[in-house]
């Protein structure tokens, strides 16, 4: 399989929609290691925080700052991630920050209407020139509570953000006038697929009111020249050790053996 590269109209896509969805970013063999990896990983519990949505439902994430020596820092580094961000950026990318988000059965609650700005603008990033990739590690659909985007939301600006339930969102009058003049797209992907999206496109996720898991890794990128200009919760600029899109699934399996023994 050649890895997903970026073209011209995939990029203007980008730019005019505020996201671009790229199916089988990883095969099933490279996802299934993922998934296997991240599901023996105790770190991924021991680290991970609950916060509440405005329905009283728990949404769980496990966040890093840091490139450590795992998995999840060698899907950051590859280039098939990376690369394609910086491209749909225009600029040089560097790691922000990295989340497994934990969306269990019958219980994983929502995230409210938000931009990623919307937190980060407050972290001394002057500029919204900043994204994620959001990669499926299991299906993800309307029952289990996938990704809903707002085509184009990222043009209307970084909107004032504020508590919602235990969360924080946009705030919700602005969403709620929002809502009736565009479109919601529901993002149901396969294992594998990739959202690339900007950070300032309105996006949310319901509940999981299904038997089965929505486990996503989501990868998130500041541009080199939007380095903060006072230290946050995030770090600043420091140049990725790209790796190599065939060196992936090599990588992958020795970090899975190495979490067996």
């Amino acid at each position: 399989m050649t890895p997903f590269r970026a073209s011209r109209s995939d990029i203007a896509l980008f730019h005019s929609q505020g996201f671009l969805i790229a199916k089988e970013l990883f095969d099933a063999r490279e996802m299934e290691l993922l998934s296997t990896y991240a599901r023996a990983d105790q770190r991924i519990h021991s680290k991970a925080t609950s916060r509440s949505d405005a329905s009283g439902g728990t949404t769980t994430l496990s966040l890093s700052n840091d490139l450590e020596d795992n998995l999840y820092a060698s899907v950051v580094r590859s280039r098939r991630v990376a690369d394609n961000m910086s491209a749909f950026l225009g600029d040089e990318v560097y790691h922000y920050h990295h989340k497994m988000m934990l969306k269990e059965p019958l219980v994983g609650g929502a995230w409210e209407w938000h931009q990623d700005y919307g937190y980060w603008y407050d972290f001394g990033c002057l500029f919204p020139a900043m994204g994620s990739c959001f990669i499926s590690v299991d299906p993800a659909t309307r029952e289990n509570g996938c990704l809903q985007v707002v085509p184009g939301s990222h043009q209307l600006g970084r909107m004032n953000h504020m508590k919602v339930g235990g969360q924080t969102g946009a705030d919700p009058e602005r969403i709620e006038a929002i809502l009736q003049r565009m479109e919601v797209l529901h993002v149901e992907m396969s294992p594998g697929d990739a959202l690339f999206f900007h950070g300032n496109l309105l996006h949310c996720s319901a509940q999981n009111t299904s038997p089965n898991p929505r486990w996503s890794l989501i990868c998130c990128y500041n541009t080199k020249s939007n380095d903060p200009y006072k230290e946050s919760r995030h770090p600043g600029y420091a140049p990725l050790d790209l790796l190599d899109d065939e060196k992936f699934v090599g990588l992958a399996q020795a970090f899975v053996d190495r979490m067996s023994t």
